[in-house]
C-alpha cells in the first residue's frame, strides 16, 4: 500500500457542504472518499486531453509536412470551373 499523506485544502463554503452531504448521505464513507474519486477523475480527464492534444499536434504536423499548401478559393474556383465544364 502507498504511504498515506495528510493534507489541509481550503474550498468555498459551497463545496464543503456538498462534501459534507454527500457522506452524510452514506454516498462515500468519508469526505477523503470523495476527494479521492474526484482526484482520480480529474486525473483521467487531464490525461485524456493530453492524448487528444498529441494527436492534434501530430496531424498538424503531418498537414505541415505534406507539402505547400493551396489556398482555398483556388481549389473551389477550380472545382466550381470543372462542374460548370460537365453541366
Amino acid at each position: 500500500m502507498s504511504a498515506i499523506e495528510r493534507m489541509t485544502i481550503t474550498m468555498p463554503a459551497e463545496m464543503a457542504e456538498t462534501l459534507r452531504q454527500t457522506v452524510a448521505g452514506g454516498e462515500y464513507a468519508s469526505t477523503s472518499e470523495v476527494v479521492r474519486e474526484a482526484l482520480r477523475d480529474w486525473t483521467r480527464h487531464r490525461d485524456t486531453e493530453r492524448r487528444e492534444l498529441e494527436v492534434l499536434r501530430e496531424a498538424i504536423k503531418a498537414g505541415l509536412d505534406s507539402g505547400p499548401a493551396i489556398p482555398a478559393d483556388k481549389v473551389f474556383s477550380e472545382l466550381r470551373s470543372r462542374y460548370a465544364a460537365k453541366s
